[in-house]
């Protein structure tokens, strides 16, 4: 991949706070060219309600991009969505929507047309509401590109967590975590900071339960599953320990003692990332033939439409993809 082709950005969910902080973050000036898909329409409303100096172009493919300053090229990959479509709240047109514009740009990414896939965020209930079942981007992603071996990171600028479990009801973790779930991760993980540029990544990884199980006194998975696994990876020539207790690991990564934590479930990892503030967090996902980044926080349906909506996070996905791509 070129740095010659263009970043693809995808709106996400028009009815959210996708279709603003786009057209902020394009206001600011990119650090590269970049198309996107979505809607040209719910663009051009959201730039003339911030007074964005930008004319938002409709472009048929990514071969007519010209990256033109002062342009917003919006690739029309689907017929236009209605121009009185609610803000603030889901609907099956949003969400299908939503849908059409990442599927695109995954197929132009699996086609090298474009460098990488910024996504801005989609509302989980939009999608169920037009009949897609997916829980989001990170399985769409991975279905559409036939990935087998994928996994969710959130990343800043003082911490870095992967994880092995993802989008499921916390019951059902403890069955999920198996030795070739643990390998898996550790190895994304490997390859993810090597992607950043840290070419003999420090991998720490989080126990399952209190104290990483307190040798087998609060469950079996820490010693039995989690430990060996982490053997096995060291033994395969990578720089990778634990199991660590939850409560303090990531406090360890943040101080720099490690370059990135592993963490078994979704809250586990999710929450220390976003606690340090989601205006700079950006989700990546790992594994794919293709780098995507995105926002690290939803649609905020509550603010759309307000003007008050931080694209900062898009921004720093969007710097984030860049340093991922030759």
């Amino acid at each position: 991949m070129s740095e010659l082709h263009p970043v693809g950005i995808t709106m996400g969910d028009a009815a959210g706070i996708g279709p603003e902080i786009v057209v902020k973050a394009c206001a600011q000036g990119l650090r590269a060219p970049a198309v996107v898909y979505g809607d040209a329409g719910a663009l051009r409303r959201a730039a003339d309600a911030l007074g964005a100096r930008l004319d938002v172009v409709e472009i048929p493919d990514v071969s007519a991009a010209t990256g033109t300053p002062g342009q917003i090229e919006v690739i029309a990959c689907r017929e236009p969505l209605p121009a009185d479509l609610p803000l603030r709240q889901a609907s099956a047109a949003a969400g299908q929507a939503a849908y059409d514009y990442l599927c695109a740009a995954i197929d132009d990414a699996m086609t090298q047309r474009i460098r990488a896939i910024v996504t801005a965020p989609l509302s989980k209930h939009s999608m169920h509401m037009a009949g897609i079942d997916q829980p989001g981007h990170t399985e769409i992603l991975a279905e559409r590109s036939n990935t087998a071996d994928f996994a969710m990171m959130l990343a800043n600028d003082e911490l870095r967590v992967l994880l092995v479990t993802i989008h499921m009801a916390l019951a059902d973790v403890p069955k999920a975590i198996t030795a070739e779930a643990e390998m898996r991760a550790i190895r994304l993980a490997h390859r993810a900071c090597r992607h950043m540029g840290i070419e003999q990544p420090r991998i720490a990884v989080a126990g399952l339960n209190p104290h990483a199980g307190e040798d087998g006194k609060f469950g079996r998975e820490d010693v039995d599953i989690i430990a060996p696994a982490i053997a096995q990876a060291r033994a395969e020539g990578l720089d990778v320990s634990g199991p660590w207790p939850g409560d303090t690991i990531f406090m360890r990564a943040r101080r720099g003692e490690f370059d990135i934590v592993v963490a078994q479930y979704h809250d586990q990892g999710l929450i220390p990332v976003k606690y340090l503030g989601v205006d700079q967090g950006v989700n990546v996902t790992v594994g794919l033939p293709f780098v995507r980044t995105s926002v690290d926080h939803g649609t905020a349906f509550d603010i759309a439409g307000k003007g008050i909506a931080d694209h900062s996070s898009l921004v720093a996905a969007f710097d984030l993809a860049l340093r991922m791509t030759p």
